[in-house]
């Protein structure tokens, strides 16, 4: 077997075994290692170690008055909004939606657009078989024909029956001029009596004729009239026939984009059949189910965010257009209707839409619940309502009515700077409360700084230590 002389020697004595030698090796070893745990304390007082892992073992340094300041965290009082905005999901509809029909029966030709295609008004889409109507129109216009030969002899007749009346109206003043010369010869005794009357006799005949011809004028001009009347009635019909013959051509009512084609060419397309949908995308509505007992947060010409998970980092404004009158009587809400701008076109419809409505309240201080001290709690840490740099007013009425749940806390505000900073006790007036956060309703103002969270219990006009966490005015400045 082999021997050693020296524990850590290169060479092992061949006297001493092996195992031997690992044996001692590790007693050495663990000697050294004893040696330098006993004199960790030593090092560390002599600066052996960084002083930042010197301080990092206790919580707290002594003051100069011989104490122990505390270490804390402070915060800058802000104001905000602490109720979350209330959110509701929702469809996205085109703000209109038309259906174009057919307001005559006909077989379907052609369309001349599809699914997804942009039309503008009065852009012709379809076309209905017009055959039948054509032949109606013309029909009507050959019975306008006739209608018209009618009236045109109807006032030839007229130009008779006057020509008749003045050839009565001559003959008229020539029998009374006959009948004047005659009664003066019989006057004066040249002829006789019997020669006079005869002539009496023919001037009234001829004014009885003229009577007649007058009368048949007017006879006349009514049958033309009539006859007019039945032109201006085929006229109107005629028209009627063409414009239900330009009912076979189907015009866009709006301009917008095809959303729906209902039939295809080919198929009998019936009074009031729809052929295409229309949809009106210039803007967007989203209609919202919303609790009848959040209606009196909401208002017509609100605005509202919308944001639509197909265009994730993108929120628009929107505007609250219509409040329906009439809820559901089962879930007690009613529906709610905002519109969005859409000038792109790039929002479609049926995308799923985010509301959010902006709480219609007062920002106010806010700060965490980890600041408010508990009655007990003072009492334990001797905080003395005593002797406080500032008193808490107390809340107007229209604050009282507005929560009438409020109660009173007290935080510590911080005064003074670096190893002068001390903590002093305030009572603030409390208002709601909401995920960790609670409202200042008086007490505390926007700007003055408070401890958010401390180690241990505080007192009132204790020196107290800012942590690295603490929010400054300066830190503040360059967030």
């Amino acid at each position: 077997m082999i021997g050693v002389q020296n524990v850590y020697s290169k060479h092992p004595s061949p006297k001493c075994p092996l195992w031997q030698v690992a044996r001692q090796r590790k007693k050495f070893a663990g000697f050294v290692l004893l040696c330098v745990f006993l004199q960790l304390p030593y090092l560390t007082g002599c600066g052996v170690f960084p002083k930042a892992d010197a301080e990092a073992q206790p919580s707290s340094r002594r003051s100069p008055g011989g104490g122990r300041t505390t270490s804390v965290e402070v915060a800058i009082a802000e104001t905000g909004i602490l109720q979350e905005p209330l959110e509701y999901t929702g469809s996205t509809q085109p703000v209109r939606e038309v259906s174009l029909r057919a307001q005559v029966e006909g077989r379907l030709l052609n369309l001349q657009a599809d699914v997804g295609d942009r039309v503008k008004q009065g852009q012709i889409l379809a076309r209905l078989d017009d055959s039948l109507l054509v032949t109606s129109v013309t029909q009507a216009q050959a019975e306008l024909a006739a209608l018209q030969s009618e009236v045109t002899r109807a006032q030839s007749q007229v130009r008779d029956a006057q020509a008749v009346a003045e050839q009565a109206r001559a003959e008229l003043r020539q029998a009374q001029a006959d009948a004047a010369r005659l009664r003066s010869l019989y006057s004066s005794g040249a002829i006789a009596q019997q020669q006079a009357e005869i002539a009496q006799t023919e001037a009234a005949t001829a004014q009885q004729k003229l009577s007649s011809a007058i009368a048949k004028i007017a006879t006349e001009q009514q049958a033309v009239a009539a006859a007019q009347g039945r032109v201006a009635a085929q006229r109107a019909a005629i028209a009627q026939t063409q414009e239900r013959q330009s009912y076979a051509l189907l015009a866009s009512p709006i301009t917008g984009v095809v959303v729906a084609k209902v039939s295809e060419p080919g198929n009998l397309i019936q009074p009031g059949g729809e052929v295409l949908r229309l949809a009106d995308f210039s803007s967007v509505k989203v209609v919202v189910p919303v609790s009848e007992l959040e209606l009196s947060k909401i208002r017509v010409g609100q605005s509202v965010q919308v944001r639509l998970d197909a265009f994730a980092k993108k929120e628009i404004t929107g505007k609250v257009t219509r409040i329906s009158p009439a809820a559901d009587a089962t879930a007690r809400q009613l529906p709610i209707e905002i519109t969005i701008p859409n000038s792109n076109n790039q929002i479609g419809s049926g995308l799923l839409a985010r509301v959010s409505f902006a709480p219609q309240t007062t920002p106010r201080v806010t700060i965490p619940e980890t600041a408010l001290v508990g009655s007990d709690q003072n009492k334990s840490t001797g905080a003395s309502t005593q002797g406080r740099n500032s008193t808490s007013p107390l809340p107007s009425a229209r604050e009282g009515s507005q929560n009438q749940k409020s109660s009173e806390g007290t935080v510590f505000v911080l005064t003074g700077k670096g190893a002068q900073a001390t903590v002093q006790s305030r009572r603030v007036q409390l208002g709601t409360r909401a995920n960790g956060q609670v409202e200042i309703l008086s007490g505390l103002q926007a700007g003055e700084q408070f401890v958010a969270r401390t180690a241990k219990p505080l007192k009132d006009g204790e020196t107290v230590r800012l942590s690295v966490l603490s929010q400054t005015p300066k830190k503040q400045e360059q967030r």
